[in-house]
């Protein structure tokens, strides 16, 4: 586990998210793509269907958000983490497509785990509570699809070390179930 930040460039590479384990502090710099559940329904409709979708996955990174307007002088308004489990009947659809990275909250299922082993992709956690902080990272924003779903559309967001954590590695760690038994350990000494 890293203590001290590691700067990484979006797009990402298999190669790039390798090094990565659980509790690794890192900061990303470049493009992420911000999409909530209805988007990834779309997605899922369109991979369905065999239809284009709105960006290419392969070496992207997913922040599941849906932020606020910008207030006069920003990119983008307050944007903090979904609850990422929402997405998980969706996610392995992108990470077989080439995605390498997801930002959000809270736990993944063991579909979205196993998918993310098999392909090579982190899930990333932000800290909720802090959507007006993780907004200052955000240096541009643009909508590039699904317009219609307002705060949910597909949003281009460049980045400047936007400061997440390596929940699960490609390995299969799982810093949630780590720190649980870290903890039961230290309580259990004392």
């Amino acid at each position: 586990m890293s203590r001290e930040p590691i700067y990484l460039e979006v797009p990402l590479s298999k190669g790039g998210v390798e090094p990565l384990r659980t509790g690794d502090v890192v900061r990303l710099s470049g493009l992420l793509y911000a999409a909530r559940d209805a988007t990834h329904a779309r997605i899922a409709e369109a991979i369905d269907k065999g239809e284009p979708l709105p960006f290419d996955p392969e070496g992207q990174v997913v922040y599941f958000t849906g932020p606020a307007p910008a207030r006069p002088g920003h990119a983008l308004g307050p944007a903090g983490p979904t609850t990422a489990s929402r997405m998980d009947s969706y996610s392995p659809l992108l990470i077989e497509r080439g995605l390498r990275g997801m930002v959000g909250k809270g736990l993944r299922s063991q579909e979205v785990r196993d998918a993310m082993r098999q392909h090579g992709c982190v899930y990333f956690g932000a800290v909720e509570g802090t959507a007006a902080l993780l907004a200052r990272r955000v240096k541009e924003a643009e909508i590039v699809a699904y317009e219609d779903l307002g705060a949910e559309a597909v949003r281009r967001l460049l980045v400047e070390e936007f400061p997440v954590v390596v929940i699960n590695d490609m390995y299969g760690g799982d810093l949630y179930l780590e720190g649980r038994e870290r903890w039961r350990r230290k309580v259990g000494e004392v």
